[in-house]
């Protein structure tokens, strides 16, 4: 009989906890708490999967690239600065689609004179210049930049007719391009090579005034052709400046003649090594070749420091082949000094490489060539191992610019060779970054021209780790006892950006040419994003495997952000389309905290409230149920001297539940909390996440938990969760070691902290001095 009267208890208990329930839902429909639109599933944003493109992130059965090879003849003018070229492209339409015309980028037009990229964007004056900005911004004439294309030649020699439109070029066949058919056809062409050092622009020369010589990076110096894909068929949006680029893989074979004393290196394999090497530097190559603990110098300081007063009249030609690249790029200089390392790269050497003037020492002879071959192991570990022979670091001024096997970078020491943490960690960092693009978009081949992010995003989030990595490796080189100073990808790091003026944010899904603030949104938050993916919400053993998957089923294919996504997923098993569409999609920022703690006792009493809710039900206080009640400790029915005392001491229902249902040794056994606390956690920010909660005990024991973002699947603004303790809580804090890029740290803890104000932590400064 005992036995059913618990159950007729268990009824009447559960029949009162539903009533207040419904109410509580009641309450919360009215108000509009209950959200799910971020938890929806992506269907309206992703492209129907097809047999191009498949539904988990893999390329389908049907999916295709189109191929284009290059022969390209090419003379660097140094006296004039000019650039003199004749290129062959065999282009293969691997597409099922017959194409009656092609499209070519002509990138170097961003600098004609009749260019509208710098019409497009606003300008106004300053009140106050230097007289070299002044000069600079008002005084000088246009620059006669772009390409001036002589003439262009099917294979029989017949001109084939044009369209130049700003920075694209529309070649028209004189018969339809066949589905699995290729064609060739020939450029003739010459442009005047900017001086990178004004506006930044991609490639160029540094002109040294001291010693009269230039120092060149080159790239877009060619015609090249447009993507041509099952997502866009031709990707021909405008080059703006911003807006990188989007290419086919291809093999080339170029031949690049420079004055005779320059010193030059490039994408590919060089096939006339012993045509263009001396004996000495020869013999250093082949020890170079074996060392992999330090950088061996191939052309000394001093040998270019000769080298610079020369200034030799006569040519020599370097020739290079690469195999399977989506573009080329080269430097040369008389003024390079050049060292080379071999890492090892799974079951393969490569040659770590870096050329730089003397201006670069001694900061680039210490630490560039190390940066490279740290950075070509992280990243393989990380994806898959390096395919090129080797990745060359180039030192120009103020530059940050990739291309397959070569990059520009910045990062030079003053004058006496002095130089201070933030140039030097400053040049490890672009180096890593520009080395690492490689892997994302050279070839994880992305698409620049309309996702930014998906080639700068995942290198600054390769960076970071890659950066953590360098600093174990080189311990030397970091503060005593320090992590690497990374700029990006920490989730403080993106914190000022989020918690920004909402009218000059732009989601991360946005074209690079529509976004006000291009480092942020491109680079810092899906860095962030994806670390915080990777600690936070997947863990490393997931998303680790997950990533790696994404980079081998796209290496040496064009994938789009659907293809990451739903690879992302498909690896790892974790539902990740709220994370997608809070952190890529929109602009909305993290802010959860603590919006309340009630404390609550165990009694037989019911309260006020619960008596009246009884009575409103038809019950007399003659045939209130026995159960087992929780007296608020704000209540007017609270007692004080039943606070921290025993459920079974304050409660004589449970008592006798006890007693009667439990013997002397399950008794025994049970542990009785005697605190208990409804804790109310809000989320004032728009991005659902994980609340991270440290519990802290009168005790001065702490307790971590995690829940996880579904918690906010049903209401998008408050989550409330019950703890029973034996021990008293004193404190709660909200993702106390700062992993969720919250903008708002003053809700995160009860009690609340009191915030002091900018002239009270002044007053406080004042005094600690």
């Amino acid at each position: 009989m005992k036995k059913l009267n618990c159950s007729l208890t268990f009824i009447l208990c559960l029949t009162v906890t539903l009533g207040f329930a419904q109410q509580e839902i009641k309450k919360e429909r009215e108000s509009g708490h209950s959200n799910q639109s971020k938890f929806k599933q992506l269907y309206e944003e992703f492209a129907t999967p097809n047999t191009y493109r498949s539904a988990s992130g893999t390329p389908g059965p049907d999916y295709y690239q189109q191929q284009a090879d290059y022969k390209i003849d090419l003379e660097l003018d140094d006296k004039n600065a000019k650039i003199y070229g004749e290129e062959t492209i065999t282009y293969f339409n691997n597409s099922p689609d017959d194409l009656e015309y092609l499209w070519l980028q002509l990138d170097q037009n961003v600098r004609a004179k009749d260019s509208k990229s710098p019409l497009r964007d606003e300008s106004e004056l300053s009140i106050a210049y230097s007289s070299e900005k002044f000069v600079e911004t008002l005084m000088q004439k246009p620059f006669e930049g772009g390409f001036n294309i002589e003439f262009i030649k099917d294979a029989n020699g017949k001109s084939l007719p044009y369209t130049i439109n700003q920075t694209m070029m529309r070649i028209d066949l004189p018969q339809v391009l066949k589905s699995g058919s290729q064609v060739s056809f020939s450029i003739k062409w010459w442009y005047n090579i900017p001086d990178h050092t004004i506006d930044r622009a991609r490639s160029g020369y540094e002109y040294f005034a001291k010693d009269g010589n230039r120092s060149y990076v080159i790239a877009q110096f060619f015609p090249r052709m447009a993507v041509y894909s099952d997502v866009e068929g031709w990707q021909n949006y405008q080059f703006w400046g911003r807006g990188e680029f989007a290419l086919p893989f291809g093999d080339y074979e170029v031949n690049i003649t420079v004055p005779a004393d320059h010193i030059l290196d490039a994408t590919g394999e060089l096939t006339n090594r012993k045509e263009v090497f001396s004996k000495e530097m020869m013999q250093r190559y082949e020890q170079a070749k074996k060392s992999y603990d330090k950088p061996v110098l191939i052309v000394t300081q001093q040998e270019a420091v000769n080298a610079e007063k020369g200034f030799s009249e006569d040519k020599k030609t370097w020739k290079f082949k690469a195999e399977n690249v989506r573009d080329f790029g080269f430097a040369t200089s008389r003024k390079f000094i050049w060292d080379m390392q071999a890492v090892k790269i799974g079951n393969k050497d490569v040659m770590a490489v870096s050329l730089y003037p003397k201006e670069g020492n001694p900061l680039w002879e210490e630490l560039s060539t190390r940066a490279v071959a740290s950075t070509l192991k992280s990243y393989s570990a990380h994806t898959f191992d390096y395919p090129y022979h080797k990745a060359i670091s180039v030192h120009a001024q103020n530059q940050g610019m990739e291309y397959p096997m070569i990059c520009w970078n910045h990062g030079r020491p003053a004058e006496d060779g002095s130089y201070s943490d933030r140039v030097k960690f400053g040049m490890i960092s672009v180096i890593i970054h520009e080395v690492g693009h490689n892997f994302f978009p050279m070839i994880v081949n992305s698409d620049e021209r309309q996702w930014g992010w998906m080639d700068e995003g995942l290198d600054t989030f390769m960076q970071y780790m890659a950066e953590q990595e360098f600093g174990e490796e080189f311990p030397e080189v970091i503060a005593p006892n320090k992590a690497y100073p990374s700029r990006r990808g920490a989730p403080s790091k993106i914190v000022p950006y989020m918690s920004g003026d909402q009218s000059t944010i732009s989601p991360i899904m946005s074209n690079p040419e529509n976004v006000f603030q291009l480092g942020p949104n491109a680079y810092g938050k899906p860095a962030t994003a994806l670390n915080i993916l990777r600690e936070t919400i997947m863990g490393k053993e997931l998303f680790d495997h997950a990533f790696k998957t994404y980079a081998q089923r796209w290496k040496f294919k064009h994938p789009t952000p659907e293809d990451f996504f739903r690879t992302m997923e498909d690896a790892s098993a974790v539902d990740l389309d709220w994370y997608w569409r809070s952190w890529f999609y929109t602009t909305d920022y993290v802010d959860i905290g603590v919006k309340g703690v009630k404390k609550y006792y165990v009694s037989d009493k019911p309260t006020k409230k619960m008596k009246d809710y009884m009575v409103s039900r038809g019950l007399t206080e003659a045939n209130f149920p026995p159960l087992v009640y929780l007296v608020d400790e704000e209540s007017e029915d609270f007692e004080e001297g039943l606070k921290g005392k025993a459920p079974s001491e304050t409660s004589q229902t449970l008592k006798e539940y006890m007693m009667d249902n439990m013997t002397a040794e399950e008794r025994s056994q049970v542990e009785e909390p005697k605190y208990f606390y409804e804790i109310v956690f809000n989320k004032p920010g728009g991005i659902p996440m994980p609340i991270i909660v440290e519990y802290k005990y009168a005790d001065g024991s702490t307790e971590n938990v995690t829940y996880p973002p579904q918690i906010w699947r049903k209401n998008d603004q408050e989550f409330k969760r019950v703890i029973s303790s034996e021990k008293e809580l004193v404190g709660i804090v909200v993702d106390p070691k700062s992993e969720t890029a919250d903008i708002d740290s003053s809700n995160n803890s009860w009690p609340k902290k009191e915030q002091r104000s900018e002239f009270e932590q002044f007053k406080q400064d004042i005094k600690g001095k």
